[in-house]
C-alpha cells in the first residue's frame, strides 16, 4: 500500500471514529458493557394488598415462613421498639387528657372532638420525635453495643477481588462544583492505596447541550489531572451521558446496574454535591465485606459548604440536634434502618434482583414513576432478607445544605410528592413493620403541616366564637400550666440535650467554645421558630398540589450560594404574606385579643420576604462566621478532602479553617 493510500485509510478511520463519537457520545468514555437483568415487579396496590392480606388471614392461608433464629441485634431492636411505642403512646395520652381538661364548653360536639383528635394525632407525632432524640442522646453519651461500628473493621484489609463502583448521577448541575468535589474524593481515595479496588462513574442526565459539553470537558480534565499524579495508582473515572432519561435518578442508577453492575460487588451512590474521604469509602467497602448479610450501609452525612446564614444555621442544627435524631433512629431500627439515597454503599446483586422500581398505577400526581426512591429501595432490600444499616461513627461523608429558604422549599416540594406517593406502598406484602412505619413517617413529615394549620385555624375560630370556659380559671390553671410545661419540654428538650451532650463530652472547643456554642444554639433556635410558619404553609400547599395532581417541576436546588433577589422572594412569598395580613386584619376587626393567638404564627408569615432575603446574604453569614457563631467542627478544623474540594472549586478563602 502506498503512502497516499495509507493516508486515505487513516483519514477514513479518523472520520469513522469521529462519526461514531458524534452518534454515540459514550463510545470512548465508558468500559465495555456487561449486561445484567433488573426487572421490576408490579405493585399490588394499597387496597388490593389490604384485601389480599385480610383474605389470607381469614382463610388461614398466610405464607409459612421457615423458623429462623433471630440475630441478637433483632431481639434488642424488638425490645427497644416496644419501649419506644409505649412511651410515645403514654405521653401523648397524658398530653391529650390535659388538653381535654382545659377545653372550653363548645356548642358543637364535632368541633370539640375534631380539635381533640387533631391534638392527639399531632402530639403523638411530636412525641415520637422527642423520644427518638432522647434515645439518640443516650447513644451519644453511652454508646450502643448493637450498632454497626466502623471500629469493627479498623484492622481489616480490603479484599482485592471485591470491586466497588462509585456512581454519581447528575442532571444540569454546576459543573465546577461537581467535578471539584469528585476530584477531591478521588485524590483522597488514591491516598489510601486502594484506588484499584474502585471505579468512578459520572452518570449524566443533563439535557442542556452546553452543560453536557462542559461535563465532558471537565471529565477529560479530571482524568488528565489524576494521571499526572504518579505517586500512587489513581482511580479510573468514566462518564456516561444517558440519551433515554427515564425515572430520573433511580432510573439512571438502574441503567448503570444493567450495563455494568455485574462487574462489581458493591456501589457507593453519591449526590452531585457529595464529597467523601477515601477512609470513609474504604471503610464502607470493608464493612460490606465483613457483614455478608448487609444489603445497604448508610453513612451519617454532615451538611457543610455554604456560608449564608440559612445554610450555616441548618448545618449547625444538623450537627448539634440532628445527630440525636439520627442516632435515635438507629437505636431502634438497627439492621432495619433506612436509606437516604446517597453517600451509602449498596450490594449490587440483591439490589438488581429485588430493588427495581415499577411505576405506581393510576392517574394524578401520586402515580407514575417512583420519585423518592430511597425509602422504597431500603424496604425492598429488607423484604428480601438483607439488612440495612446506618453507621453512626463513620466520619468523612459530606453534602451541601440548600443555600437559602427558597432553595430548601424547592427541594421539599419534590420530596413531598415523593413521600406521599410512597405512602401508597405501606400495605405491600412482605414489607417489614419498621419500613412500613418509615413510609408513614415520610408522609407525615409533610402531612403534619396541613394538620397543624387546621389545628391553628380551628383554635382561632373557637376563640372568636367566644365559648366560655367549662370551669373557672382557677380550676383549669394547673392543667394548663402542666400542658404548657409538657409541650415546651417535648419541643425544646432535644435542642437542650444536643448542647448538653457536647458540653459533657468536652467538644465545645470544636464549636468555638461554650459561649459561642450557646450563642449559636440560641440564634439557630430563633431562626427555626421564625421559619417554621413559612415551612408549615408552604408544605401545606405542596400537599395540596400533590393530592390534586398539579404539575411539579423536577429541578435540583442551586448548588451555589447567591443572595435571593427581592423580586424573586416577593414573587414566591408576597402572595402568602398578603393573604395572612388580610386575615389578621379581619380577625382584629372581630376580636383584637385573638391576635395574641395568631401573632407567633402570623408575624413570621407577614415578614417572610425580608426574612428569606436576609438569611440568604453571604455577607451576613461571613459575619456570623467571624464571630464564631454557628461553628461546626469541620470549620474549626477542616478535613483535607473538603479543603481540596474548595481549592479545586476556586474558593479556598471562603471556607478557611478557623
Amino acid at each position: 500500500m502506498d503512502a497516499h493510500s495509507s493516508s486515505r485509510v487513516s483519514l477514513h478511520e479518523t472520520r469513522s471514529w469521529a462519526e461514531r463519537e458524534q452518534r454515540h457520545p459514550n463510545a470512548f468514555t465508558a468500559p465495555p458493557l456487561h449486561r445484567g437483568s433488573m426487572v421490576p415487579v408490579p405493585w399490588r396496590g394499597f387496597w388490593n394488598s389490604l384485601g389480599t392480606a385480610a383474605l389470607m388471614r381469614l382463610t388461614g392461608r398466610a405464607p409459612a415462613r421457615a423458623p429462623q433464629q433471630a440475630p441478637v441485634w433483632q431481639q434488642a431492636a424488638t425490645r427497644r421498639r416496644q419501649v419506644f411505642v409505649l412511651l410515645s403512646l403514654v405521653t401523648s395520652a397524658v398530653a391529650t387528657a390535659l388538653f381535654a381538661s382545659v377545653q372550653p364548653a363548645y356548642g358543637s360536639a364535632w368541633l370539640e372532638y375534631g380539635q381533640l383528635a387533631l391534638f392527639a394525632l399531632l402530639s403523638l407525632w411530636v412525641t415520637t420525635g422527642f423520644y427518638t432524640a432522647m434515645m439518640g442522646a443516650w447513644v451519644l453519651l453511652r454508646g450502643d453495643a448493637h450498632a454497626l461500628s466502623a471500629r469493627s473493621v479498623a484492622g481489616r484489609e480490603l479484599s482485592p477481588q471485591a470491586r466497588t463502583a462509585i456512581v454519581m448521577p447528575i442532571c444540569n448541575e454546576d459543573v465546577t462544583t461537581v467535578f471539584a468535589g469528585l476530584r477531591a474524593t478521588c485524590e483522597s481515595l488514591a491516598a489510601t492505596g486502594n484506588a484499584r479496588s474502585f471505579d468512578v462513574f459520572v452518570l449524566s442526565d443533563s439535557y442542556d447541550p452546553e452543560i453536557a459539553a462542559a461535563e465532558r470537558a471537565a471529565w477529560e480534565e479530571l482524568r488528565t489531572a489524576l494521571a499526572t499524579q504518579a505517586q500512587q495508582p489513581q482511580v479510573e473515572v468514566y462518564y456516561r451521558l444517558r440519551q433515554r432519561r427515564t425515572q430520573r435518578k433511580a432510573g439512571n442508577v438502574a441503567d448503570f446496574c444493567r450495563r455494568w453492575g455485574r462487574d462489581y460487588e458493591s456501589m457507593v451512590v453519591l449526590d452531585a454535591d457529595s464529597v467523601m474521604s477515601g477512609h470513609c469509602l474504604v471503610t464502607l467497602a470493608k464493612l460490606m465485606q465483613a457483614h455478608p448479610r448487609a444489603g445497604i450501609i448508610q453513612t451519617a452525612t454532615q451538611g457543610i459548604g455554604h456560608v449564608t446564614l440559612h445554610a450555616r444555621a441548618q448545618q449547625f442544627a444538623s450537627r448539634v440536634t440532628g445527630r440525636l435524631f439520627t442516632l435515635g433512629m438507629q437505636f431502634w431500627q438497627l439492621g432495619e434502618s433506612h436509606y437516604w439515597g446517597h453517600n451509602a454503599i449498596i450490594r449490587i446483586e440483591p439490589f438488581m434482583r429485588h430493588c427495581a422500581l415499577a411505576p405506581i398505577q393510576g392517574k394524578g400526581g401520586l402515580s407514575g414513576g417512583i420519585l423518592s426512591h430511597d425509602f422504597v429501595e431500603a424496604a425492598l432490600m429488607r423484604r428480601a432478607g438483607w439488612e440495612v444499616w446506618l453507621v453512626p461513627d463513620l466520619g468523612g461523608s459530606y453534602e451541601q445544605q440548600p443555600p437559602d429558604l427558597l432553595a430548601e422549599l424547592q427541594r421539599d416540594r419534590r420530596w413531598c410528592q415523593g413521600n406521599l406517593q410512597n405512602a401508597q406502598l405501606i400495605a405491600e406484602p412482605g414489607l417489614h413493620s419498621v419500613h412500613r412505619a418509615m413510609l408513614l413517617t415520610g408522609a407525615m413529615a409533610y402531612l403534619s403541616a396541613p394538620l397543624w394549620l387546621a389545628f391553628i385555624t380551628l383554635g382561632t375560630a373557637l376563640w372568636l366564637s367566644g365559648a366560655p370556659l367549662a370551669a373557672g380559671w382557677s380550676a383549669v390553671s394547673g392543667q394548663l400550666l402542666a400542658l404548657w410545661a409538657l409541650t415546651l419540654c417535648v419541643l425544646f428538650l432535644p435542642r437542650v440535650m444536643g448542647v448538653l451532650a457536647i458540653l459533657l463530652k468536652g467538644e465545645q472547643r470544636q464549636f468555638g467554645g461554650a459561649g459561642n456554642l450557646l450563642a449559636g444554639a440560641l440564634l439557630e433556635s430563633t431562626l427555626a421558630i421564625l421559619q417554621a410558619p413559612i415551612r408549615m404553609l408552604a408544605h401545606s400547599l405542596f400537599v395540596l398540589a400533590a393530592l390534586t395532581g398539579l404539575s411539579l417541576d423536577w429541578k435540583s436546588p442551586p448548588r451555589e450560594a447567591a443572595a435571593v433577589p427581592w423580586k424573586d422572594a416577593a414573587r414566591r412569598l408576597a402572595p402568602m404574606s398578603l393573604v395572612v395580613l388580610a386575615l389578621a386584619l379581619a380577625v382584629a376587626a372581630l376580636d383584637g385579643s385573638a391576635l395574641v393567638w395568631l401573632l407567633p404564627i402570623g408575624l413570621p408569615l407577614v415578614l417572610a420576604v425580608p426574612l428569606t432575603v436576609l438569611t440568604s446574604q453571604t455577607a451576613l453569614g461571613r459575619s456570623v462566621r467571624e464571630h464564631r457563631w454557628l461553628l461546626i467542627p469541620e470549620e474549626a478544623w477542616s478535613p483535607q478532602v473538603l479543603r481540596r474540594a474548595w481549592l479545586h472549586a476556586g474558593r479556598p478563602a471562603r471556607h478557611g479553617a478557623a
